[in-house]
């Protein structure tokens, strides 16, 4: 039935999540500023995925282009840190991605 489709909307907003997430370095990304739960640099960033700053800085646009990580200015710098809210509704996507009821979100997505 039509209406028990998934609207096109938010099948869009999840399937950006899931490519974002598809590549093991952002996701390696993403884990480590959730761990960390403090906005970084991308110089650590860079130190801890061990590739280069440039490789770094392109996985880190597409993590803030899903607001999976979000973009803090401190003087001429940017500094990077996980989205809980967004991030936190993660796992309740892939819940409806997979036909089951999605959890209560905690936070604005």
């Amino acid at each position: 039935m039509v209406g028990d489709l998934l609207d096109r909307g938010t099948a869009q907003t999840y399937a950006s999540w899931f490519r974002a997430l598809a590549d093991p370095t952002r996701v390696q990304i993403v884990e480590y500023l959730a761990r960390h739960a403090r906005p970084m640099s991308v110089g650590e960033i860079v130190s801890a995925v061990g590739l280069a700053q440039s490789t770094v800085s392109q996985h880190l646009k597409i993590l803030t282009e899903v607001r999976f990580v979000l973009v803090e200015p401190v003087g001429t710098a940017r500094h990077y840190r996980i989205n809980d809210a967004c991030v936190g509704c993660f796992p309740s996507a892939a819940d409806v991605v997979m036909g089951r009821p999605a959890p209560t979100p905690k936070g604005a997505c």
